[in-house]
């Protein structure tokens, strides 16, 4: 295909949601790098965070444009590249490119905390443009039968698709065990569901509102709570034998959810924070953490073998998403959404409209 020298982008010039679609220069590839044509790219509370500054970790700079969670095709290809050619289809992640010599990089699963590495939104534009260049190592490989629509927020590395994946990991739970998802119904929650109900979890599904109940048990959970009635803590113990769940995976972007989370947790069990509030201090009985020897774990990345995993239960048909597609021109209107909380499932833009 013939590569434009210019391309459609959603770019802020002052931090907020004030964003634009402006034109702006298509890149080139470097010798080690695969330039792609992003046709999908999902929306994520993240890319809101970034936007308003909000993340206390990442130093931002403008102009700015969000987006980390993409899918598309090959388009072009530098000197070096080996494993890529023109056509493949492709995922784009948040790490856009790894140094390969600091510890992480040599600590087997740590690739995904390279002390050096280059990510999107904060060292270059991130997906909410159509063409974008990518290190041949950190580009994922898709199969050839995969829906790019679907393959697109399998991509987000902050609180979704393969990150959800590797916090259930972290929560140490067996098969026959009991996860409660707080956050259940979004983009993330409903990848959290699948991915646990393959590893063989009892799923308890927790969100705000009976209209998520439906969803969250299409999805495969075998309990739904609605966070918005009174006794939620009794209720999710209920469920689990009196005791509470033996992990809990994080995803809503409520302080509340993390707070909750460490009272119905059962004794030894595991909490592994995923979703980014607006907010970064929740408050926790230390005694509490002490006396039922409680462990708290965050997670934002997954690792190369975790997508590797991910890519083949999407291919294979073992998870699936409920995607609303628009527009890149159209992002403003799903951003308020976004924040209104009226998001079932994930919504990805289309970037060539």
């Amino acid at each position: 295909m013939e590569i434009p020298k210019k391309q459609k982008a959603q770019v802020i010039t002052e931090f907020g949601l004030n964003v634009k679609l402006q034109e702006i220069d298509v890149p080139e590839p470097k010798s080690d790098q695969v330039l792609v044509n992003i046709l999908y790219t999902g929306v994520c509370h993240t890319d809101i965070c970034f936007m308003e500054n909000a993340l206390s970790t990442k130093k931002m700079s403008l102009p700015m444009v969000a987006g980390h969670e993409g899918a598309g095709k090959v388009v072009a290809i530098g000197k070096d590249v080996k494993n890529f050619k023109i056509g493949d289809k492709v995922g784009v992640k948040i790490i856009n490119r790894i140094c390969g010599y600091c510890e992480n990089c040599h600590t087997s699963g740590r690739d995904n905390n390279c002390e050096n590495q280059e990510e999107l939104i904060t060292n270059k534009f991130g997906t909410f443009q159509q063409y974008i260049t990518i290190a041949e190592g950190e580009a994922v490989k898709l199969p050839e039968n995969v829906d790019l629509k679907k393959a697109a927020p399998l991509m987000c590395a902050h609180v979704e698709g393969i990150t959800v994946y590797k916090g259930l990991k972290e929560t140490n739970c067996q098969t026959g065990e009991i996860v409660a998802i707080s956050g259940a119904s979004g983009g993330l929650g409903s990848f959290a569901i699948q991915f646990a109900k393959n590893a063989g979890f009892e799923v308890i599904a927790i969100d705000l509102g009976d209209e998520k109940g439906q969803h969250c048990k299409d999805l495969g959970a075998d309990h739904y709570l609605d966070a918005s009635k009174p006794d939620l803590i009794k209720r999710v113990q209920e469920i689990s034998n009196g005791r509470g769940p033996h992990g809990v995976l994080v995803v809503a972007n409520a302080i509340k959810a993390f707070e909750d989370a460490l009272e119905y947790i059962r004794n030894y069990g595991v909490v592994v924070a995923i979703g980014v509030p607006n907010q970064n201090e929740f408050k926790a009985d230390l005694m509490n953490i002490i006396g039922r020897h409680l462990t708290i774990k965050g997670t934002t990345l997954g690792n190369r073998q975790d997508f590797k995993e991910g890519v083949a239960l999407l291919a294979k048909g073992k998870i699936d998403i409920p995607v609303e597609v628009r527009g890149l021109s159209e992002l403003p209107e799903i951003i308020e959404r976004i924040n209104n909380g009226q998001i079932k499932g994930r919504v990805v833009l289309d970037t060539s409209k």
